[in-house]
């Protein structure tokens, strides 16, 4: 999907528990500055009002009337219809909130609310480590191409989306790609996300360097810690990221045996992607026993680390060779190694999701989506 010579403006929100920020995009690139207003979460009053007069601003500022508004939101919520459920970062929104309708009453513009993960998901496919890693497979002159991506975000929470063949994947509850409720790997009796988080993290840490939980600090300074640039119990840092890894790396396994695609990571803490992306990889290529003892693979295909050099190499070189067809003289050019790739966002999550709210929107303009 070519964005960058559509003249539709479309505004956008990135929706936060705290405060939301207001821009607005034309051409797949932002073209405003933007805009950051509180967001009076727990009174839905001011909170409509102070969306309302969020997008007013921003279209002031626009060269040319928008053609919609598109942006993440929280859920539980109907996104196809606009309407979002009770919220726990927002708590002002109960009972249903007709959100969307509400604001194409108020601006007369068709308005499209998703989920942050789904659209993280879907600018990672449009401009983001999809289509880098194909424009890799080419120059590498390799045959195969990729068309289906799993994205997560990691962070306050885990979350997830999923696009096959260049369309996101709804579902028909709006909560397709709900990764952080798949089971942890390390606490068999928690969903994944008490293993992937800014919380979990930092409960490791201090079980691992035997400080009380209140004391632990930030992913951040975790991450510092772990790599010696930081006072701090360097293999306690370690041992938390870790199993970071091992547990979003169990979780990509079950996600990925049914997507069969590449897996992009954005959010906060994947900024210290040093420390556990490679137990995430390792858990991706590890094995099942079977009954009689021997071990099999847990993927069909096998995970490279996109961000290591060999992992990278050995992604795009495969295992090419030439076979004659049958009864033919005609060669066939074959690669028959599986893989997938693993790597972090190309274009940044809030830009990824901001890319993806853009692009949701055309496509639904055009009668695509």
């Amino acid at each position: 999907m070519d964005l960058s010579s559509d003249p539709r403006i479309v505004l956008t929100l990135d929706a936060g528990g705290t405060s939301f920020r207001f821009s607005a995009m034309q051409g797949g690139r932002q073209v405003t500055e933007s805009l950051a207003m509180p967001s009076h979460g727990d009174d839905l009053d001011r909170c409509l009002s102070g969306i309302v007069e969020g997008f007013s601003l921003i279209r002031a500022r626009c060269s040319a009337m928008p053609a919609a508004i598109s942006f993440a939101f929280p859920g539980p919520a109907d996104y196809p219809r606009g309407i979002i459920g009770d919220l726990g970062n927002l708590p002002g929104f109960r009972g249903g909130v007709a959100l969307g309708p509400m604001l194409e009453e108020r601006f007369a513009i068709p308005t499209y609310i998703n989920n942050d993960g789904d659209l993280f998901a879907y600018g990672e496919a449009i401009a983001g480590l999809l289509p880098h890693v194909n424009a890799l497979l080419e120059e590498a002159g390799s045959p195969r191409r990729y068309r289906n991506l799993f994205g997560v975000t990691l962070g306050t929470g885990f979350g997830g989306g999923i696009v096959i063949d260049g369309r996101l994947l709804a579902g028909d509850n709006s909560i397709a790609g709900e990764v952080w409720l798949l089971r942890n790997k390390l606490d068999p009796g928690m969903n994944a996300e008490e293993g992937v988080s800014i919380r979990a993290v930092r409960r490791a840490y201090a079980a691992a360097a035997r400080i009380p939980p209140g004391e632990a600090p930030d992913p951040e300074a975790i991450f510092e810690i772990g790599m010696e640039r930081r006072r701090g119990d360097a293999p306690a840092a370690r041992e938390a990221f870790r199993r970071l890894g091992e547990v979003a790396g169990d979780a990509l396994a079950q996600a990925l045996t049914l997507v069969d695609g590449l897996a992009v990571i954005g959010g906060g803490i994947s900024a210290a992607w040093p420390l556990f992306l490679p137990a995430l990889v390792a858990e991706l290529n590890g094995t099942y026993t079977a009954p009689d003892g021997r071990s099999f693979r847990r993927l069909a295909s096998t995970a490279c680390n996109l961000e290591d050099p060999d992992g990278t190499r050995a992604f795009l070189e495969g295992d090419l060779r030439t076979i004659t067809v049958p009864g033919s003289r005609r060669e066939m050019v074959y690669d028959p190694l599986p893989r997938i790739g693993v790597g972090l966002s190309r274009l940044g999550t809030s830009g990824a999701t901001m890319l993806g709210a853009y692009a949701f929107a055309l496509a639904r303009l055009d009668g695509k989506g």
